[in-house]
């Protein structure tokens, strides 16, 4: 799939912003004959890390709790979440997974060592949510486990015992241990993850270094035929792309994809990333500008696999990725928790046209995080639980998992000024498992329509039916009081006659 743009067309100016003073133009040319790469269902994955409210209170409250719950998982999320056909979930971390010991978090609960989270917060961990709480909890959501073993402060042992007690059939000690835990049959794990951001809080190392001890790692995970994981490099970050080349070029087997980390922080200044609520336009653009480098970033590790691994054995693990704001005032900081607005939303629909546009190579992501952490679909506070309206983009996307990308062209002038500019809009299409055709478009220009000229070849359809998300302010959101500010509503239009709000997305079957 190519883009094309128009150069772009500046009319008026609000403060420092130039903006365009009527509806865009946009000509999309589908090519419904032509497929491409399968979007694989775990590009919807999510990301539950053992930091501030995202494990306890947010999943998991214990059977005790007078909050309804199942075996401890608390049910309006365990529902919320298979409402949106959570493919994937990845644990214990995050930084969390380079200090976490597996053994902690095995046995009775209240026999489990209480450990102190240095990475987040300080506080607490009772280690109440472990091994066997963390299957449960993805069985439950008839989601796959993605596992980040210890590389950064355990061993090689360690990691490879681990490895064992969830995935042997045979009767040796560390099965039996299981059995005797309450689980009988091995766990099926989808992804196992060799340490975490080692280039940072995995350790701090140079990707020559972390090369040879993924090597040794990697030769001792051993399991039963046919409950081999995909096994994951830690790769690199932001517009870093050694860490791609170095894995790719040094690490022969025994490895099926390395990971990639972007955040999109609207000042891309990391001690005042800038607020979730109360923006103003420039920073809408910022945001939008810092997270379109996605494809920039993606572009660029992609076209070092492609010289490294020609035969595109790799894929590119885009396993943490989402916005990053400043703490809310009177919270604790380490615990990253922060409102989501409808800023979030587009941001996620961007990223997801992105990530398909990439399928070939991007066969994972990761969004951080699952609930009450950094860009979360869910919200709670006790009893409370809101959705938020990136929980909704999901839900609309779902349609993507396992689809077959359809070859399209889009023409479109641009949002923005300068070199903080980004398409005004894009786009993805897609056939369904169900069959269906599949348009999803995202209008990332805060004031202004657009306009679509849609032409469509290889397939008939004259109507666009399906939901759109948007809302009168910028930073829209939902709170445990207004739940339902942000959430998405019918959308029907004939195809001859489509336009798209300013900043809304739109998932919809062409029928």
């Amino acid at each position: 799939m190519q883009r094309f743009r128009f150069p772009l067309l500046i009319i008026g100016m609000l403060g420092a912003t130039a903006i365009n003073a009527a509806p865009h133009e946009v000509q999309i040319d589908i090519h419904a004959g032509q497929t491409g790469a399968v979007i694989n269902k775990d590009i919807y994955g999510q990301f539950a890390e053992h930091l501030g409210r995202g494990i306890y209170e947010g999943v998991w409250v214990g059977k005790d709790s007078e909050i309804a719950n199942t075996n401890g998982f608390r049910n309006d999320v365990l529902n919320a979440l298979r409402d949106i056909q959570v493919p994937l979930v990845r644990w214990p971390g995050g930084c969390f997974a380079d200090e976490y010991h597996w053994r902690d978090g095995i046995g009775p609960r209240d026999e489990r060592p209480v450990k102190v989270n240095t990475h987040w917060g300080g506080v607490e961990e009772t280690n109440a949510f472990g091994t066997h709480e963390f299957f449960e909890f993805v069985e439950l959501l008839g989601a796959d486990a993605y596992v980040n073993g210890n590389l950064g402060s355990g061993s090689v042992r360690e990691m490879a015992e681990w490895m064992e007690y969830m995935t042997s059939d045979k009767n040796s000690t560390l099965a039996n241990e299981r059995r005797e835990n309450g689980r009988d049959e091995p766990f099926d794990i989808a992804y196992f993850g060799i340490g975490n951001e080692s280039w940072g809080c995995g350790g701090h190392m140079r990707p020559q270094y972390y090369v040879d001890l993924y090597r040794q790692y990697a030769t001792f995970l051993k399991t039963p035929p046919g409950k081999r994981p995909k096994l994951v490099g830690s790769g690199g970050h932001t517009d870093d792309t050694e860490w791609t080349d170095v894995l790719s070029a040094n690490i022969d087997r025994d490895m099926d994809g390395i990971s990639y980390h972007f955040y999109t922080l609207p000042t891309s200044d990391w001690q005042k990333k800038g607020a979730a609520l109360g923006f103003d336009e420039s920073m809408w653009l910022a945001t939008m500008e810092r997270t379109y480098r996605m494809d920039e970033y993606i572009r660029a590790n992609v076209a070092v696999l492609d010289e490294n691994d020609p035969d595109g054995e790799l894929g590119l693990y885009v396993d943490e990725w989402g916005t990053w704001y400043d703490a809310e005032p009177g919270r604790e900081p380490g615990f990253l928790y922060q409102q989501n607005s409808l800023r979030d939303a587009v941001v996620t629909a961007v990223n997801f046209n992105i990530f398909h546009e990439h399928a070939k190579r991007v066969h994972m992501t990761n969004i951080a995080q699952m609930v009450n952490v950094l860009q979360a679909m869910i919200l709670t506070d006790k009893e409370k639980m809101v959705l938020t309206p990136t929980y909704h983009v999901y839900g609309m996307y779902k349609v993507f998992q396992d689809a077959t990308a359809i070859e399209f062209e889009i023409q479109t002038d641009n949002y923005g000024e300068g070199d903080k500019s980004v398409p005004a809009v894009t786009a993805s299409v897609a056939k369904g498992k169900d069959g269906k055709l599949y348009l999803a478009l995202v209008n990332l220009d805060p004031k202004e329509s657009a306009s679509i000229e849609l032409n469509l070849s290889g397939a008939s359809a004259t109507q666009a039916v399906g939901q759109i998300l948007t809302a009168e302010k910028m930073d829209a959101h939902n709170s445990f009081t207004q739940p339902e500010v942000v959430k998405p509503k019918a959308f029907s239009a004939k195809l001859s006659n489509l336009s798209l709000p300013a900043k809304s997305v739109v998932v919809a079957e062409l029928k």
